[in-house]
């Protein structure tokens, strides 16, 4: 059973997490096979730290004055923020006919948590870095995958027929437990029977659950997730934590525990300890979307994926609409003393320009940290409390050979059992070609209870000592893989995700925070969901485009 055969039926558990940049060499059951990675000189090797512009920030922090003596521009529509909620919202307002919108986005590209970027050998993630098949209840979703040429074709049930080349290649995942690579990520290959009668009762559980409907005749889990059952039957568990959840079950097994931790951590960026149940539940009891093949036989929890990762995604909405999309500028203040018009000063990031942007409505496709400190000064009921967000470091190596140890051999997801980071994955699996070249893209999430001390602390982490955590881990599973390493790029995200902490899915910080403001500023971002996947990125930006022209089922 493979972790998207898992992901039918499985939930979240429990873990004790390591402090935060902690070295560890033995985590992934090796002995001193880390020792060599331990004494390189990480100076000597090409690459650099990276992570959202700083320059860009500090414009946002500063109480600058709006920018005065300056012809304004004019826009119908003005969208700041070009992460994916934001270009899905100008996606569907092109589609609708509002041509004259502008996105101002910070970066020097566009994507938020889907950004990509490419060498030689292969262009590779730095953040999301796949899309599991989407029910087809998920309309929006469909068209979108069938106009970018994801989906081919429609069997005559309905069931879609994906492109080859963007589904998954096997081998799809390894776990690299007790000195051996074993297929799939749940363990399985010498434990205990009491604990594989455990991971069965748990399957069964998740599998009434992935069924379950609500007394509204709603499925209890789904994607988008506001149109998840709102029977208390099920919401109450956003009241719990996992462990909770997985204490009241009597889920003991330490592997089972071991795998939903990892799972959490995977997609939330936290423990078990600080999820909320009900996210928790809802990763794997929502994912039930399926596909024919060119056999037209069913695949059930199928990935797509691209070396980019969500990079393609992000572009393929790119391209779907031809409304400016202006980088490097920043909006730094919004001023409604115009009763008819939203006013928005923006400064160039290269070259500190202060333009004016005047606009008939304003979508905020930012993070609500961002969202507050733009409204400053702006009287609005609207408020944005409990938005708890994970830190976040992506290593992308780039190799000329990976040693291997014994076992499944390597695959597109990797993980190591008990280690920091939540494994890697090479991004040129999708590749036709066997090039002993690769780039291995290594996630890792900096859990903690106070997120401020652990984002502060990772900031001051130099490249070096990330890349020495990162790869005597990774020797733990390769030995003399520091031999192989020709360059190493870090990314730190400060504010990598958003973390639904109990309570938050179905408490009124959510729904408040969704709130426009003299329907003038709208919000769209995937932290008012409070689950930081595409999808919901995707759909919150068809919402609030729909809000913001007042289209029914907004």
């Amino acid at each position: 059973m493979n972790r998207r055969q898992f992901i039918q039926t499985s939930a979240v558990g429990v873990f004790t997490v390591p402090p935060l940049l902690q070295s560890c060499a033995t985590s992934a059951g090796g002995d001193a096979s880390g020792m060599l990675a331990a004494n390189i000189d990480w100076n000597n090797v090409p690459g650099t730290l990276l992570g959202p512009n700083a320059k860009a920030g500090h414009w946002l922090r500063q109480t600058l004055a709006p920018a005065t003596d300056v012809e304004p521009e004019e826009y119908d529509v003005v969208i700041i923020g070009g992460g994916i909620a934001g270009l899905s919202a100008r996606r569907w307002l092109w589609r609708a006919g509002i041509k004259h919108t502008l996105m101002l986005e910070l970066e020097a590209q566009p994507g938020g948590n889907s950004s990509s970027g490419k060498n030689d050998v292969s262009a590779y993630p730095w953040g999301a870095h796949y899309l599991p098949v989407p029910d087809v209840g998920h309309t929006e979703l469909i068209d979108f995958l069938r106009e970018i040429g994801t989906i081919t074709d429609f069997m005559a049930n309905g069931t879609p027929v994906y492109n080859d080349y963007h589904l998954c290649h096997d081998p799809e995942e390894r776990l690299f437990l007790d000195g051996r690579w074993q297929d799939g990520l749940i363990p399985k290959e010498g434990i205990p029977e009491a604990d594989q009668q455990q991971i069965v009762r748990f399957l069964t559980l998740i599998e009434n659950l992935k069924n379950a409907k609500g007394n509204d005749g709603r499925d209890a889990f789904t994607i988008p997730l506001d149109r998840s059952s709102a029977d208390p039957a099920y919401r109450q568990l956003d009241t719990m934590t996992m462990t909770q959840w997985l204490d009241q079950q009597g889920f003991s097994s330490t592997y089972l525990r071991w795998y939903v931790a990892y799972s959490c951590k995977d997609d939330y960026g936290s423990t078990p300890d600080q999820t909320s149940a009900w996210a928790g539940l809802h990763y794997f009891a929502s994912r039930k979307g399926t596909g024919a093949d060119a056999n037209g036989e069913t695949l059930t929890s199928a990935v797509l994926t691209w070396p980019e990762g969500n990079g393609f995604l992000m572009n393929q909405l790119r391209q779907q609409a031809n409304a400016p999309l202006r980088l490097q500028a920043v909006a730094y203040a919004i001023d409604l003393s115009d009763a008819t018009s939203v006013k928005v000063s923006v400064t160039n990031v290269p070259t500190g320009k202060q333009t004016v942007i005047r606009a008939r409505k304003v979508l905020l496709a930012v993070p609500q940290f961002v969202a507050s400190r733009l409204l400053t000064g702006i009287d609005s009921p609207r408020t944005a409390t409990g938005f708890h967000y994970a830190p976040w470091v992506v290593v992308n190596l780039t190799v000329d050979g990976l040693p291997q140890t014994a076992g499944k051999s390597l695959c597109w997801d990797n993980v190591l059992y008990g280690a920091e980071s939540v494994g890697y994955v090479s991004a040129n699996h999708q590749h036709l070609t066997d090039s002993p070249q690769r780039v291995l893209t290594v996630y890792r999430p900096l859990t903690g209870t106070d997120s401020a001390e652990v984002r502060r602390r990772a900031y001051q982490t130099t490249r070096e000592e990330w890349l020495q955590q990162t790869i005597v881990e990774l020797e733990t599973a390769h030995p003399g893989l520091s031999t192989h390493i020709q360059q190493a790029d870090v990314w730190v995200w400060g504010h990598g995700m958003i973390s639904p902490t109990p309570g938050f899915v179905w408490g009124e910080a959510r729904q408040k925070a969704k709130q426009p403001v003299q329907n003038r500023i709208h919000f769209a971002h995937s932290d008012l969901s409070g689950i930081s996947i595409f999808e919901e990125a995707f759909s919150q930006g068809i919402r609030a485009a729909k809000e913001m022209m007042g289209v029914d089922g907004a």
